[in-house]
């Protein structure tokens, strides 16, 4: 129990250090299959499928073993409405030890210019809100009794209003993302009996991009790479490479500077289903404590105009 008690202090305090230090730490939620999560990311991302409802939802648990670790759920549906106008939806949930409570909810539009004959660039905004909670009534002490830290007094519930901007530049072989998916700085701790318990939510700018390279006509190369800059914090960037397998299996391996390495695996299990897994292996000092991280994804994909051949061969998503 006492460890127990050692390691729900250290997780508390490292969710909290999120929100307390001005801009001086990464705050946005963290996904190694960001190229299938991509709607959360950039409001200015397009697909090729006209007709074509895309629905997808994503779980992550990380640091496993370490009590209080966060835990993030994502779900969003992105349709085009015409060629150059498509329309979507994300929700993201954040928790963070059953302290820290985020949930994000938004609508996304894009606008599509013809770029050249083969390139498009489409233009993206995000509108929406975020609720944020703290439940500081289970916090502990090492010794197990509750914390009788002023600054843990009140609870804390609020919702934000919140904008995002971004531009997805895309062909059929290729594309560049480049966004900020929360545009406004809010504050979500306030000071309290004079203890500085502020913590704003700083603006995240994510540049994104991938290629799929045709080795023959059963495996494609698909490298993918995310960077994202925060004031006050180091640049976190992921870089990613998978093999797809005869349009039905990818199979993959990741690595984020200076913090984990990752295994990818997805399948395509019908024309419009697909679903994959990803493991990281923590390689900072928090691997001490952490047997790693776990990710799902499932993708699904809605005809809704039965419109399209079931048979079709190209992934909406990542091509």
């Amino acid at each position: 129990m006492k460890n127990s008690y050692i390691y729900h202090k250290i997780a508390v305090v490292v969710g909290l250090a999120l929100f307390t230090f001005k801009g001086e730490a990464q705050q946005d939620v963290q996904f190694t299959q960001y190229m299938y999560n991509m709607s959360v990311i950039n409001p200015g991302y397009a697909t090729e499928d006209n007709d074509m409802l895309n629905i997808g939802g994503l779980y992550r648990t990380q640091w496993i073993g370490v009590d209080g670790a966060p835990k993030t759920a994502s779900l969003f549906a992105h349709t085009p409405i015409n060629e150059k106008i498509q329309v979507g939806i994300s929700f993201v949930n954040d928790n963070i030890g059953n302290v820290v409570d985020e949930n994000n909810i938004y609508a996304d539009f894009a606008y599509i210019l013809p770029v050249g004959k083969s390139h498009k660039l489409s233009l993206g905004l995000k509108g929406g809100i975020t609720a944020f909670n703290s439940n500081f009534d289970n916090v502990m002490l090492q010794s197990g009794n509750q914390t009788t830290d002023i600054a843990f007094n009140e609870n804390v519930s609020k919702i934000f209003p919140n904008v995002g901007v971004g531009a997805f530049f895309y062909a059929d072989n290729y594309y560049l993302g480049l966004s900020a998916p929360n545009m406004l700085t809010t504050k979500h701790l306030e000071t309290e009996n004079g203890i500085a318990s502020t913590g704003v939510q700083s603006i995240h700018y994510f540049f994104t991009g991938g290629y799929v390279f045709d080795v023959n006509r059963k495996i494609k190369l698909k490298p993918a790479f995310m960077a994202k800059a925060v004031n006050g914090a180091p640049l976190a960037v992921d870089v990613t490479a998978s093999a797809l397998f005869n349009e039905k299996i990818e199979a993959g391996v990741g690595y984020r500077l200076d913090d984990a390495a990752s295994a990818l695996i997805n399948f395509r299990i019908t024309p419009q289903l697909r679903i994959g897994y990803a493991y990281d292996y923590t390689l900072s000092n928090l691997g001490d404590y952490s047997s790693g991280s776990h990710e799902i994804f499932v993708l699904f994909d809605i005809d809704l105009f039965g419109l399209k051949n079931n048979g079709y061969d190209r992934s909406p998503r990542f091509f």
